[in-house]
């Protein structure tokens, strides 16, 4: 194919606007290579920033950047409900399909407010989302449950009793099913049911014990060459951090890139850890390469701005 990327049949779909996901579109963009972004919000969240957004008045705004004003087209807002590694689509709730010729997962870690940013709903809203669930599932053909911990037991049995003509699949990164602490009988007893009721299980599958996704060191998830994890959904030994999901999104693109042109992959390995912690406006700690910095070094670096001009600029927007 020469030097040139031929992007002919080529559709790159990332799922998840966070660091890896925004970087990963960004060097997409840069290339030439067709793709869109996905994300449930209308804009990326510079989470590193959102403690003191939580201390300080009026800073908040200053750490959610819009994503359409950076990628136009290419950004697609909705929740992915389901991707089909067969047919090479990402399905979104509200019924939409978008095929994928690769596929980069950065869908990150979720965690409490204010560290990051979940919706705040009253009770009767959550009541209607379990309303909208129960409806997602009579309508969906089959239903993949994640995990095999008591509660992923027991949503699959609960599925498949209510309804036994549809296709459960239980996946868990163990073979033994349920909580470890349970006697051995029991939880072979709760397996034994789930197999009588007609749910198919994937033990000791491609997921990590920590639920990540399994990747080489391409970034591959494991068992599919065109699909990509990125940031912290990606089970690499190391810190979750923005910046290593920066490096991942570089990785992940120039693979798809070189798959293109019939190039070796790049391989990923993770390096000594760098972490800058900052304390307050004024003052900060960390190390760089294993070595500790002198605190106003990190100050300067990253504490009196959290890095958000790093993230305006690579948005290519100005920040308010």
């Amino acid at each position: 194919m020469g030097s040139q990327v031929s992007v002919d049949n080529v559709h790159v779909v990332v799922v998840g606007g966070g660091f890896g996901g925004t970087a990963a579109a960004q060097q997409l963009k840069s290339r030439g290579i067709p793709f869109t972004l996905i994300d449930l919000r209308d804009a990326f969240h510079h989470n590193v920033a959102a403690l003191r957004a939580s201390v300080q008045s009026g800073f908040a705004q200053q750490t959610f950047i819009p994503y359409f004003k950076t990628f136009g087209e290419n950004f697609l807002q909705g929740r992915v409900v389901r991707v089909d590694p067969v047919s090479q689509t990402v399905a979104l709730d509200g019924g939409k399909e978008v095929h994928y010729s690769h596929l980069i997962l950065c869908t990150g870690t979720d965690g409490p407010f204010p560290g990051k940013y979940n919706m705040v709903a009253s009770y009767q809203t959550a009541i209607q989302k379990y309303e909208d669930i129960v409806k997602e599932v009579q309508a969906a053909g089959s239903v993949l449950v994640v995990g095999g911990g008591s509660t992923g037991v027991e949503m699959a049995a609960e599925i498949k009793t209510e309804y036994p003509d549809k296709k459960v699949i239980l996946i868990h990164s163990h073979v033994g099913l349920a909580d470890p602490e349970l006697l051995p009988s029991v939880r072979q007893q709760a397996k034994e049911v789930l197999l009588e009721k007609g749910v198919e299980l994937l033990l000791d599958g491609c997921l990590a014990e920590n639920g990540s996704l399994k990747v080489n060191v391409h970034l591959q998830v494991e068992g599919y060459d065109n699909v990509y994890a990125v940031g912290d959904c990606a089970n690499v030994n190391e810190p979750k951090m923005a910046y290593h999901a920066g490096l991942h999104a570089g990785v992940a693109v120039t693979n798809i890139t070189n798959s293109l042109m019939g190039k070796p992959l790049e391989s990923y390995h993770p390096g000594s850890v760098t972490m800058l912690l900052a304390m307050g406006h004024n003052d900060g700690v960390g190390q760089f390469n294993g070595l500790r910095l002198p605190r106003c070094l990190v100050t300067q670096g990253k504490s009196k701005n959290l890095l958000l001009w790093k993230s305006w600029k690579e948005m290519g927007q100005k920040a308010p």
